[in-house]
């Protein structure tokens, strides 16, 4: 598959054909402009139209400009290893295409999201980047130019992901950090370690999870479940939110699931129970304590959006996709067993990855949050995940449990 098509860019535009000795070019910006090598001139209007035209978006996926030894303008196609003086963009044109808003599903991936952008100015951190859907969203980031960092407990394993991505194209700017959401000081350490870069923080895509593990608790007393999928995370946009508030615009994505609707976090007072989110041993459940992370996830990003949406930081919550195959229920055999058994009709990682990629650069969700989002399209979650007191309930509990586990350290 071509470059070209690759970016869905495949069709060129055969309306206003060219006299013979006439060839269309394009400027470094994007201007077309027309060469007569018969009468050695060049024009701006279409020889025959009298047309100005300019191309539309940014190089495809893969494509570079750069400048020959003469001076004049080349197109290198990274991918198929060629070049060429065409303009690949050239293929659609101001005057020629009309620009309707894209509608996604669940069968769109996330490459087909952000062809066409150009992300070299974009800074992502995606936590569990290493794999599965976390892997995808940095990939398809990475190569459209933005710098990524993959924030994983594994170092060696996320060194791995960043060498495959960098294989793919010599350009991508990917990076491996340490950062294991099971302990608060190396979450603390991670942030030190991001900040000590100097870097802004453009996208913010709170992704690494598990489930169904066997009950254990983290180094800092809590059940893992909930600490790796929640509170770690938690913590991280405390630590980061300076540096988001600076980079604005600036998009926070949490990745949550349909589970959230099996289950409530509140007690009989009707406020939100830290029994039930980290609970004793004897009262554990996996699969539960997943739903209730996962149901706190959204809560946090509504309540996150309500802080930090007056500072140009904007959040939202997505499910990924029903039936997602991953390597996240590795913990526990029969739910693998049955995962093996759906394989042929689960989602690809790439599709998977696709409401997290949206979210995080749709232009039409600029200064918008506090949505939920599933196969690129807003729905509603459950009733308490929009509940705003037990957002803000869930919001002052784990900060004052945060607060209290620093002070013991």
């Amino acid at each position: 598959m071509s470059a070209l098509r690759y970016a869905g860019m495949d069709d060129t535009d055969s309306e206003d054909e060219l006299p013979p000795g006439w060839e269309e070019r394009s400027t470094k910006d994007g201007w077309v402009y027309y060469a007569n090598h018969e009468e050695m001139k060049t024009q701006w209007e279409h020889p025959k139209t009298g047309k100005k035209k300019r191309c539309a978006g940014d190089l495809p996926y893969g494509w570079e400009q750069e400048t020959d030894e003469k001076g004049q303008t080349i197109y290198v196609d990274h991918i198929n290893k060629r070049t060429t003086y065409f303009d690949p963009r050239q293929a659609f044109t101001v005057e020629d295409v009309v620009v309707k808003p894209k509608r996604y599903d669940g069968n769109t991936s996330a490459l087909e999201i952000l062809q066409g952008r150009d992300l070299s100015d974009r800074v992502v951190l995606i936590t569990g980047g290493n794999s599965g859907i976390g892997f995808e969203t940095a990939r398809s980031f990475a190569l459209h130019g933005a710098r990524v960092i993959l924030a994983c407990r594994n170092l060696s394993r996320a060194s791995k992901a960043a060498n495959l991505i960098q294989q793919e194209w010599h350009k991508a700017r990917v990076e491996a950090m340490m950062c294991n959401l099971a302990s608060l000081r190396s979450v603390r350490e991670f942030a030190e370690s991001f900040k000590a870069k100097e870097l802004p923080l453009h996208i913010l895509v709170c992704n690494a999870a598990v489930c169904t593990p066997p009950w254990n608790l983290t180094e800092d007393g809590f059940e893992s479940t909930f600490q790796i999928c929640h509170l770690g995370h938690f913590l991280l946009v405390q630590c980061l939110q300076d540096v988001l508030r600076r980079s604005a615009p600036a998009r926070v994505v949490v990745v949550s699931s349909e589970s959230h609707r099996f289950t409530n976090l509140l007690d009989s007072c009707g406020k939100v129970d830290l029994a039930l989110l980290s609970p004793p041993k004897e009262e554990y459940w996996s699969m539960l304590a997943y739903n209730r992370a996962k149901l706190c996830n959204i809560l946090f990003s509504n309540e996150l959006h309500r802080r930090l949406s007056p500072h140009g930081v904007t959040s939202n919550a997505v499910h990924p996709g029903n039936m997602m195959y991953t390597s996240i229920h590795r913990s526990w055999w029969l739910m693998t067993f049955l995962f093996t058994l759906a394989r042929p009709f689960t989602k690809s990682m790439q599709q998977g990855s696709a409401t997290t990629v949206y979210c995080a650069v749709a232009p039409e969700l600029e200064g918008s949050g506090g949505m939920y989002f599933n196969n690129c399209f807003r729905c509603q979650p459950s009733i308490q995940a929009e509940d705003p007191s037990s957002a803000a309930n869930l919001w002052e509990l784990l900060s004052v449990r945060k607060v209290q586990k620093q002070k013991q350290t």
